[in-house]
């Protein structure tokens, strides 16, 4: 019997779990899934996400695929999944892929939000998905030095340590080169102490969006210039750089492919 891929769309809040990957001795939002699809379909599943997520960090539009010869239908996946799953994840859809999807080595691109509180006060309820700067913030600065990352460069200066995506399972890694599509610093009108940093790039290092983040704030607190931004963006010297953003202001917004014709 051919087994079909299954393509998953989930979210979920990372604040309990060990980031996306399976662990041993750590709950983690695969290892979640993956028990409830033994339950499921009595058969041992690899489930197969779309990147790594930290622990900590949240998701609106994680992706990840598993192949599987049940029959069980695809709506039934979502209803089930979601009846046995813990509240903080939930999956959004399920679909019939084609054998050649997969949801990492498929994706085309990846959009991030980060969020920062810049209130003298940080409201308890946004705690666990906003980081607290309380001083405000110069975005004229800021949007000046997300200019310079705009388009491919090297991020090595942004780059957690073991993030290169060498080869696997015959796909080429691609060292620290990265393209940013997009990036952005923005607030809402009604929100005027709430900041959004959205990155949108072909893929993203280990702790990249993180690290950029923690450095932008070193250039809207004046502590930086945009210049010097830059120069550390060309140093590809990661102790130039300012301190990793906490995991718990990242979130996963939506992960990007080239048109696929589901399967019936």
């Amino acid at each position: 019997m051919t087994k079909r891929n299954i393509r998953l769309l989930l979210a979920f809040d990372g604040t309990v779990y060990s980031g996306w990957q399976r662990q041993k001795n750590a709950p983690t939002v695969q290892g979640e899934i993956e028990e409830c699809l033994l339950r499921m379909t009595e058969a041992k599943i690899t489930l197969h996400g779309a990147g790594r997520t930290d622990a900590g960090v949240h998701a609106l539009g994680m992706v990840a695929n598993f192949r599987t010869d049940t029959r069980i239908p695809c709506p039934a996946f979502v209803r089930g999944l979601n009846c046995m799953l813990p509240p903080d994840i939930r999956i959004l859809e399920a679909t019939v892929m084609p054998d050649q999807f997969h949801s990492r080595f498929s994706a085309i691109g990846k959009t991030y939000r980060y969020t920062i509180c810049t209130a003298p006060v940080q409201p308890p309820t946004e705690r666990l998905y906003a980081t607290h700067v309380p001083r405000q913030l110069d975005a004229v600065l800021i949007k000046t030095a997300l200019n310079q990352i705009i388009g491919s460069h090297d991020f090595s200066s942004f780059e957690g340590t073991g993030s290169r995506d060498l080869e696997t399972d015959g796909f080429a890694g691609r060292g620290a080169m990265r393209i940013l599509y997009q990036a952005e610093f923005t607030s809402e009108a009604m929100r005027p102490d709430t900041w959004f940093f959205r990155f949108t790039g072909n893929g993203f290092l280990r702790h990249m969006v993180r690290n950029l983040v923690g450095t932008l704030l070193l250039v809207g607190s004046g502590r930086i210039t945009p210049d010097e931004f830059t120069a550390i963006l060309q140093s590809r010297d990661r102790a130039q750089a300012g301190a990793t953003a906490p995991a718990h202001g990242l979130l996963l917004e939506k992960v990007l492919y080239e048109p696929f014709a589901s399967s019936p």
